[in-house]
């Protein structure tokens, strides 16, 4: 049977041969349409790319198939791509994916299997348990353990559903919890709050961009209440400016005054990977829940992000029973119940790219490409501070490097970056601290080198020259 024709599957006996052909057609899509583009992004903003989408797609639902269709429409896409792995795409925490991950997705992909029964993920579902918990152990390695409890770590759709995770299991196991954060929080915890019905967070400032563990203190002492109903959330790499938050200070805060502790390390938690810059994150196993994320400075495909837990009795709020999945006699029997691992019921094995990726380059492998994007992010801080038309805003935490022409005014600034995305050269965000406009790179690229960065210093400085 043809893969181009409607029987054709990707898994079972003939699985593979099916997909052979089409692998090389995606292939071959991918290297036309990226050598239309004259950088990382499209030419022409949004209305041209938004063009030559319809065009390529042409009628989305058309009466009679069209054998070329896989072809066009990934050609087209990856023409109209942002690609991370482009030198100069630097504006987000949009990492590129290593082949070996990518390649683990696709037998994902084609197996299909869904971890929210085991017997539609038998092997998947082990995988998960062996891989997360030792994860876990990462963040509450033995030597920091105060309890003889065991931790754990829940797989996630990125860092906003496992910071959601956080509160609830903070809701679930106090009955009320108050959520305390800094200027800094990522967006998702106070949307969090209005998901669960929790009360507006409390904000402490965050000079310099991080929070201020004496303005902590005061918070907590004006709070009061029973221990644990007050929930802390600090941030271990910042979406703005990769910022770390001085965490032991706010663990003893938390400690002393009986509140529970949520650090949100989805940018920073792949230090732990570094025997270089894992120090950055001492504090970290003095918290109840710490969020990870892999898709970022772990260089998985979207989703790879976790929820890692001090301990696993909190995951008893997520326990739930559906006769046809996880009937208690099944239970009783031996079969692993999966269904409390998440809040979703369909769920992708994320786990095999994640678990192909740590066996295939080790810890010293992944550590090596940590130090390398550090590495970079302090080289292009430098090249900044001698630079007589840059200003730089702070030397780099992790891998993000703020900076703005100099004597711009914010105007300038954001034009210049929105003259390069129409342009396609250059990718870079924005962040607004000390009440101006940054424009802001973030190298998660480990294979960026020096002259790339000198190319994206020049195009801002001659843009900014018109």
């Amino acid at each position: 049977m043809s893969p181009l024709t409607p029987g054709g599957l990707a898994s079972g006996p003939q699985g593979p041969e099916a997909l052979r052909p089409l692998l090389d057609t995606v292939l071959d899509a991918l290297r036309a349409g990226a050598a239309t583009r004259p950088g990382p992004l499209p030419a022409g903003g949004p209305t041209d790319v938004a063009a030559r989408l319809r065009e390529a797609l042409g009628e989305p639902l058309p009466d009679h198939g069209d054998e070329h269709a896989l072809h066009t429409l990934v050609q087209a896409m990856a023409a109209g791509a942002a690609d991370p792995a482009h030198p100069l795409c630097a504006a987000h925490l949009h990492c590129p994916p290593l082949a070996v991950a990518v390649a683990a997705d696709l037998a994902v992909s084609a197996l299909n299997p869904s971890l929210d029964s085991w017997d539609q993920a038998p092997a998947a579902s082990e995988l998960e348990a062996l891989v997360t918990r030792a994860l876990a152990d990462e963040v509450y390695p033995p030597a920091a353990r105060t309890t003889a409890a065991t931790p754990d770590a829940l797989v996630t759709t990125g860092g906003t559903e496992a910071n959601q995770l956080a509160l609830l299991l903070a809701r679930d196991k106090h009955g009320h919890v108050q959520l305390v954060q800094a200027e800094n929080a990522h967006h998702s915890l106070h949307r969090a709050t209005w998901l669960l019905g929790l009360p507006e967070p409390v904000t402490v400032p965050a000079p310099a961009g991080t929070m201020d563990p004496a303005a902590l203190d005061q918070a907590l002492t004006a709070l009061g209440g029973p221990p644990g109903t007050v929930l802390v959330a600090a941030t271990a790499g910042t979406t703005d400016a990769g910022l770390i938050d001085p965490l032991p200070e706010i663990a003893t805060r938390c400690e002393t005054h009986g509140a529970r502790l949520h650090i949100d390390a989805a940018y920073g938690g792949g230090l732990l990977l570094s025997d270089r810059h894992r120090p950055a994150l001492d504090g970290l196993a003095r918290a109840h829940t710490v969020t990870l994320d892999l898709h970022k400075l772990g260089w998985q495909p979207v989703a790879a992000g976790l929820l890692a837990v001090r301990d696993p009795d909190d995951l008893t709020a997520l326990h739930h029973r559906a006769a046809y999945l996880n009937a208690d006699d099944d239970t009783e029997a031996g079969l692993p119940d999966v269904l409390g691992r998440s809040l979703r019921t369909t769920r992708r094995a994320d786990i095999l790219k994640i678990a192909v990726t740590l066996r295939t380059l080790g810890r010293r492998g992944l550590g090596a490409l940590v130090d390398q994007v550090c590495a970079r992010a302090a080289e292009l801080a430098e090249l900044i501070a001698v630079h007589p038309h840059f200003e730089l805003y702070d030397r780099p935490t992790i891998s993000t490097v703020l900076f703005r022409p100099a004597d711009a005014t914010d105007d300038t600034v954001a034009d210049v970056r929105r003259t390069l995305l129409t342009e396609g050269r250059a990718v870079l965000g924005r962040a607004r601290l000390d009440n101006r406009l940054w424009l802001k790179a973030t190298l998660l690229n480990p294979h960026t080198g020096p002259d790339d960065l000198a190319a994206l210093l020049k195009l801002v400085e001659g843009h900014t020259a018109r």
